[in-house]
């Protein structure tokens, strides 16, 4: 960003009709650089009021992807009991991990105070998959159908070893709290598609096992220094999907009408005498939640979905707050325009009793995801939306505390794990990287956080260098200040 552009984005209503001598120009203007493919066109088929808007941060190339959904599996999944199969670790039962594999890695707390390391080979059985062969659990039927259609990455790595700074890093591209989150950016470059509902939308999924909750926070999908209008929206899964939505009883429609048109006039004197661009973006924050009482009710209410869709999602897909209804409302949002909606679902933090909770994880997302993707397929949305499925590290081939082959537990593991994403242009049936046979270190093709920010923006038609917001002198990035690079083999 520039000055100018900073300009333009606080431009008052007054200003800009001042300035309308010039808006017949302006327009045919724009109307030429579009047919000429110097900026984007809208498309035909664009959800909701917005689909004639234009990204406000004009893409760099053909974008492939137009819509993002991120399902973040809070606490770290295991990818040898999921995906990384490693059956050469049955004859290292209970025996210790080799120095010369560990390589003196930092350890957590949790088990640097260990005197042994026990190998804890996965106890699930896996089977190959596909034109592609993939390796799949088990315990994630669902998923080993579509496995065609997913691009995975089996050499995911991070510097950070505990979930704070992990979750912070995978989301926002930095471990330190306070940087805008991959939604923000999306929301900020390609902005929205319908005026009526937000544009970045966060739902936290309760899982059926709480038995060890990871916290999060709404910092995770903060605007940092972006504006604060792109920030994500927390849709709740109890009450009204957004806090005070509806009028208090005795407020008619009219009334907080004439209130929200009094406060507009408050807000544009203090922004005549401060210029702060942050209050037009309070405006427009309280003009979208007064139309979002109309349009939201209609989008969380799911009495109107066939049985066909159930049988696709699962049954748990009736029950407000699971994973299965979050996903399906997710599909709602973006029928309606959403462009990005991010899913937490927890409890992925397997210390202990693996055995007892990895199941009923799995059994939580494994039919959604897949009746999720069949859907998009079916309705022609797939070719243009990303899902992207992982969590912030992997676990540790050794147990943490006690050993034995019905209950073990596994630490955090920064240097590999698996996610996995499909459509928006990634490549499908694709599986990329390579672990070691104890799945502790990556032998080929590593991807970083960093690599993997900037392939997703490489999707939405941006540069990762060159998509950028102008913040306390910095042109700053998502993918910061070290080199990047875009994994070009994750592409169709």
């Amino acid at each position: 960003m520039n000055p100018i552009d900073d300009y333009v984005r606080s431009e008052t209503r007054r200003r800009f009709f001042r300035r309308g001598g010039n808006a017949v120009g302006s327009a045919g203007l724009m109307s030429l650089l579009a047919r000429d493919g110097l900026i984007p066109q809208a498309r035909a088929g664009d959800a909701g009021k917005g689909a004639a808007h234009v990204p406000p941060i004009p893409t760099h190339f053909a974008p492939k992807a137009k819509r993002v959904v991120y399902l973040h599996m809070v606490g770290g999944p295991s990818q040898m009991d999921l995906y990384d199969y490693k059956p050469a670790m049955a004859d290292w039962y209970d025996k210790d991990l080799p120095q010369s594999i560990r390589q003196g890695q930092r350890l957590t707390t949790m088990t640097s105070g260990q005197a042994r390391f026990p190998i804890a080979p996965s106890k699930y059985k896996f089977a190959q998959h596909g034109r592609s062969g993939m390796w799949v659990s088990e315990m994630l039927p669902y998923t080993a159908k579509m496995v065609d259609d997913l691009c995975f990455i089996r050499s995911m790595h991070t510097e950070a070893i505990n979930h704070e700074p992990a979750i912070s890093y995978i989301q926002t591209g930095n471990q330190i709290t306070g940087r805008p989150c991959l939604g923000s950016w999306v929301s900020y470059g390609l902005g929205s598609l319908n005026d009526d509902l937000p544009t970045f939308v966060v739902l936290v999924a309760r899982p059926s096992n709480t038995e060890q909750i990871q916290a999060i926070s709404g910092r995770l999908w903060s605007s940092g220094y972006l504006p604060g209008e792109h920030a994500g929206v927390s849709f709740r899964s109890a009450g009204d999907p957004i806090l005070f939505i509806n009028n208090p009883p005795g407020v008619p429609p009219e009334i907080r009408r004439n209130t929200l048109d009094g406060l507009r006039a408050l807000n544009e004197m203090n922004y005549r005498q401060v210029g702060d661009p942050e209050t037009h973006t309070r405006i427009e924050q309280y003009e979208l939640a007064f139309r979002m009482q109309a349009s939201v009710p209609e989008l969380t209410n799911t009495a109107g979905e066939p049985e066909s869709t159930y049988r696709l999602y699962g049954e748990d897909a009736r029950k407000p707050g699971s994973f299965a209804n979050s996903i399906l409302l997710t599909r709602r949002m973006l029928e309606r325009g959403v462009r990005f909606v991010q899913i937490y679902h927890n409890n992925w933090d397997h210390h202990g009793n693996l055995g007892g909770r990895m199941p009923s994880q799995c059994k939580d997302v494994d039919q959604p995801c897949w009746g999720f993707i069949q859907d998009l397929k079916q309705r022609g949305m797939l070719d243009d939306t990303l899902v992207i499925w992982g969590g912030e590290f992997g676990r540790t081939i050794y147990s943490q505390g006690g050993l034995s082959k019905d209950n073990y537990g596994r630490d955090h593991h920064p240097r590999c794990f698996t996610m996995w994403m499909a459509g928006g242009g990634s490549k499908p049936g694709a599986i990329y990287g390579e672990t070691d046979e104890f799945s502790y270190n990556i032998i080929k093709d590593p991807v970083h956080i960093r690599d993997f920010h900037a392939t997703v923006l490489q999707l939405l038609g941006y540069d990762h260098e060159r998509f950028t917001h102008r913040y306390q002198g910095l042109d700053q990035k998502l993918t910061g200040v070290e080199p990047a690079r875009v994994i070009k083999e994750l592409l169709a």
